[in-house]
């Protein structure tokens, strides 16, 4: 059956999605809403119109034509020349952590040295975040996307780390407005649109939020997964697009997205009537036998051509060519620099974190010859 039914917390029924085929479906489907305000929450109480609307400029929380407005605005600005000098400028940035993390000695923090300076900086350069500002907004950024919110403590932490970040994004829109840098934000302020300033910021954000977090346990989960076997570390270095595709596939970083009909829609053969909320489960679909064989092996020659670690349909990842060449040039630059690298502690011991919504390691002790 492609859709399963499921109870959700506030006592709906609904659906869940979870093979590639269903998945894919449900996603690429407009009659099915990303909107928040929405939904029925998989994951605690609450229903439609619990939560408030998504802010004006929060495109991934926006259905078209909305959504169609602001990320138009965004495509055309990941440009083959920007991403080409990214590239070039990664290379810079993931020489000089490596740097950091021999300087530091063995062990070592593999998060803290390598797996979130890296996409932060880069995050930096697309947005064009002055170098003088850049360890104040990585530091926000980073207890914005770090915690769960389980604690009323770590909660009001991430609503001011939040609020300083909005205003620090506003703050650099009316900036780039007076002088350009050769930046994503730059190019949108200047650019010929009817965008509002709040809107603008909105969008930074948005970016920094898809750009940041997954990239950083992406990078951490990933080293893990190469760290089991020398074998492993010999395949990625001897291709490291097809590898860097297989890890997504079968990490899932993210995985699991909300959808809501707005109308009924029949997905093979199951009819969604209006209103059902379907929690489509990412991680399940790349994990599908009828699409990947073996699918619970990682193999690292497999390519993963079609899996949905980026999403699917009009909300797929803008960011996911930026995602691939940091993960292309990152995982070869450390295994290079440090063949031997392996945990320091039992991995019993890493400390996960304890997001919803997207895992990852709060710490990762390495060590090397």
């Amino acid at each position: 059956m492609p859709l399963s039914p499921m109870t959700y917390p506030d006592g709906h029924v609904g659906w869940r999605a979870h093979d590639h085929a269903s998945v894919r479906a449900v996603l690429a489907d407009d009659r099915f809403s990303i909107r928040p305000d929405l939904m029925h929450n998989p994951f605690g109480p609450g229903s439609p119109g619990d939560a408030p609307p998504s802010p004006p400029g929060a495109f991934t929380d926006h259905d078209p034509p909305e959504h169609t407005r602001y990320r138009s605005r965004l495509t055309g600005q990941f440009t083959v020349r920007r991403m080409r000098l990214l590239a070039e400028r990664l290379e810079v940035i993931t020489a000089a952590h490596l740097d950091e993390l021999a300087a530091v000695g063995s062990p070592a923090d593999l998060v803290e040295h390598f797996a979130v300076p890296v996409p932060g900086l880069m995050i930096c350069e697309l947005l064009g975040v002055p170098y003088e500002r850049r360890a104040e907004f990585q530091q926000d950024a980073m207890v914005l996307t770090g915690g769960s919110g389980a604690e009323a403590g770590e909660a009001e932490a991430m609503f001011a780390a939040f609020g300083r970040l909005q205003r620090f994004m506003l703050e650099m829109v009316v900036a780039k407005r007076a002088r350009a840098t050769d930046d994503v934000l730059s190019d949108l302020v200047n650019a010929d649109h009817d965008l509002s300033d709040d809107e603008m910021a909105a969008m930074g954000m948005a970016l920094l939020g898809g750009g940041l977090d997954t990239t950083t346990n992406m990078l951490s989960l990933g080293a893990l997964e190469l760290m089991r076997e020398p074998a492993r570390v010999e395949a990625m270095l001897a291709d490291p697009a097809a590898a860097v595709e297989e890890l997504l596939r079968y990490i899932s970083l993210t995985p699991a997205t909300v959808r809501t009909a707005l109308e009924d829609v029949e997905v093979g053969g199951v009819v969604v009537r209006k209103g059902d909320t379907v929690f489509v489960e990412l991680a399940s679909a790349n994990r599908d036998p009828a699409r990947y064989a073996d699918p619970d092996v990682l193999d690292l020659a497999r390519g993963a051509a079609g899996h949905l670690a980026f999403g699917h349909g009009v909300h797929q990842c803008i960011g996911q060519h930026l995602a691939r060449i940091e993960l292309k040039i990152a995982f070869p630059g450390l295994f290079t620099r440090f063949p031997r690298l392996r945990l320091a502690v039992p991995e019993d011991e890493l400390p996960r974190r304890a997001s919803l919504v997207i895992g990852g390691l709060e710490r990762m002790p390495v060590a090397w010859d």
